[in-house]
């Protein structure tokens, strides 16, 4: 089964079942502070699963693209990667809720639908001998999932295949430290000898491998710990399709599937080197697939490397491609030559990629550039340590890590060159203490990361919805201070403050800074009433509204007017009324990257 054929399945289905088909938002959130990219379906749909209706109704299909980065140090095996498709159906509202809300759909239906996809001839046609699934045990805050079993007994799941797992395995959220949360269903394909599939499910043997997982949003997790029933029920599924694919096709390594094929022919061509020959090898070329794919599809909305937020995991990812693609050998400047495959492979399905083509190789060539250099100076950098470690002894694991978390000097590299200048260690020694601090670094950045959501999408605070109208008001203001060519690139509004990220390659002077600030605020000493109306797209562009990619929003949008000011395509929310915003402060302008610029302002 091809990638393409995989995806038309899928929202074939469920197209079949009522499902309304929307597009995949963008990688890169727009008006959500939670999170710095996409990373599941939920994210763009989180005011509806809180009740607020969605234009396409309450049954609702995608293909999302997705993008994670907490374990971007695990890709290179068989089945992790940065950027991923997830296939995903939903449902808003329980129709068996006290108060009937919606025409949705709940465990039952769910699971009954994902056990035929998944096993009908006519769809996927996976042997019901080789699946397994697992349900949430139960535990002080919610019981075992009796209702999700049961569903999976009457489809003739024994039970020797049914594991009961904690909220660790089978429980979703909330996203932060309160919200929809609730357990889930997950469904496991055996990848290993056909002749020899255990009776017993084991989750915890990998040759058992995850390929769908139903989740079932039913409490409100409070803020003194304890959950309380939600009113409107929920389902969020998630597939992914890299995963699926191969165990489709019999594959146990993802990379071997037409969706990275081609690039890794084209690793094997640069590097003179074949794949599957050496695990460092392979490795390698696994990282420089991943990451120029997932680099290639974050510059398809333009976003540019630079040392912040999500210009940074950008830099990050070129940076690591590039680095692995010298470890084995590849000379000169390769990555565009890389990112044209992956447009090549995505040509039908995602045309930004090649309708961005020369921002994406402007932006690689550029930033290889960068780091080429930060590799020549990293080599002096180590020389002058290895100097100093001559004189007196330094803390040696420091001195390494530094080196990789400031300059992006590999560890191997900085090993040879140390070793080159007479600096005597043990190896494994120093490898223990590079992964012990490297360990610590990262469980300072989740936790970071976990405080991040606390806003975002799911915010409707009175402040917060200011901040959403006044980020229109802004990018009106913008036009007509700076030029109609201005457009938002990136914005990020919490309780606290908004920002709003746009290209604009001269200096802002005080003095336009003052005429921006100062014709927002007459707009809201208008006292301008916000209108809402819902239209198709088309519709929408033909009345004027703004709205950057066609491919972000569905068949039916929501069109938000303020007056003859400003006219957006957005999702809400915001004041009834522009004097409900407020006096608005512009505190800080700075350029964040080649051409960016980033507005910090505030309304009190």
């Amino acid at each position: 089964m091809t990638a393409d054929e995989l995806r038309k399945k899928y929202i074939s289905f469920f197209q079949e079942r009522g499902h309304a088909v929307i597009p995949s938002a963008p990688l890169i959130p727009e008006h959500d502070p939670s999170v710095l990219f996409t990373t599941a379906g939920m994210h763009p749909l989180v005011p509806f699963l809180l009740g607020e209706k969605h234009p396409a109704g309450n049954r609702l299909v995608d293909v999302q693209k997705c993008l994670r980065t907490d374990d971007i140090d695990e890709v290179g095996d068989f089945c992790h990667h940065t950027f991923f498709e997830m296939l995903g159906n939903w449902s808003l509202g329980d129709p068996a809720a006290p108060d009937g809300i919606g025409t949705g759909y709940f465990k039952k239906e769910a699971i009954a639908w994902s056990w035929e996809f998944l096993t009908s001839d006519k769809w996927l046609g996976l042997k019901p001998d080789m699946l397994a699934v697992s349900v949430f045990a139960g535990d002080q805050d919610a019981a075992f999932d009796q209702e999700a079993y049961d569903v999976w007994k009457s489809l003739g799941i024994s039970d020797s295949r049914i594991a009961r797992l904690p909220k660790k395995n089978n429980w979703w959220g909330p996203a932060g430290q309160t919200g929809p949360c609730g357990p889930d269903t997950e469904m496991f394909y055996w990848t290993g000898d056909v002749h020899h599939v255990p009776e017993q499910f084991d989750p915890d043997n990998s040759q058992w491998v995850e390929i769908w997982n139903d989740v079932f949003m039913q409490f409100h997790k409070q803020s003194d710990g304890t959950y309380k029933p939600l009113m409107q029920k929920n389902v969020d599924t998630g597939m992914g399709l890299e995963r699926t694919l191969a165990v489709l096709n019999g594959q146990d390594d993802d990379y071997q599937t037409e969706l990275f094929i081609p690039i890794i022919k084209k690793i094997e061509e640069l590097s003179n080197k074949r794949y599957g020959d050496f695990v460092d090898s392979d490795c390698a070329m696994r990282i420089i697939a991943d990451h120029v794919r997932a680099a290639s599809f974050l510059m398809a909305e333009k976003l540019e490397p630079s040392n912040v937020e999500q210009g940074y995991i950008l830099r990050r990812l070129i940076r690591r491609a590039v680095r692995y693609g010298k470890q084995i050998g590849i000379q000169g400047f390769f990555t565009v030559q890389i990112a044209q495959t992956v447009m090549d492979i995505y040509q039908d399905t995602y045309p930004e990629l090649n309708q961005h083509k020369g921002f994406i190789q402007e932006q690689l060539l550029r930033e290889e550039e960068k780091f080429v250099k930060t590799l020549e100076r990293g080599v002096k950098i180590v020389k002058q340590y290895a100097r100093k470690l001559h004189e007196e002894p330094q803390d040696l694991g420091k001195i390494v890590f530094d080196l990789y978390q400031t300059y992006g000097f590999p560890l191997e590299l900085t090993l040879e060159e140390l070793k080159r200048n007479g600096v005597l260690f043990s190896s494994p020694e120093l490898h223990s203490l590079f992964e012990e601090k490297l360990k610590h670094h990262q469980e300072l950045s989740r936790a970071g990361a976990e405080q991040k959501f606390k806003g975002g999408l799911a915010d409707h605070s009175e402040q917060t919805t200011k901040y959403h109208t006044a980020t229109h008001l802004l990018q009106a203001a913008l036009r007509t201070i700076l030029g109609e060519h201005i457009e938002q690139r990136g914005s990020n509004i919490t309780a606290e403050r908004m920002r709003f990220d746009f290209p604009y390659p001269d200096k802002i002077t005080p003095e336009q800074i003052k005429q921006i600030e100062d014709l927002v605020n007459r707009v809201i000493n208008r006292a301008i009433p916000v209108t809402m109306q819902e239209m198709s797209f088309d519709e929408a562009k033909q009345s004027g509204a703004l709205g950057l990619f066609a491919s972000r929003y569905g068949k039916r949008v929501k069109v938000y007017t303020i007056g003859d000011f400003s006219k957006e395509i957005c999702g809400g929310p915001h004041v009834a009324n522009t004097k409900d915003i407020g006096h608005f402060i512009i505190m800080k302008v700075e350029s964040i990257g080649q051409g960016l610029k980033r507005i910090r302002a505030i309304v009190e």
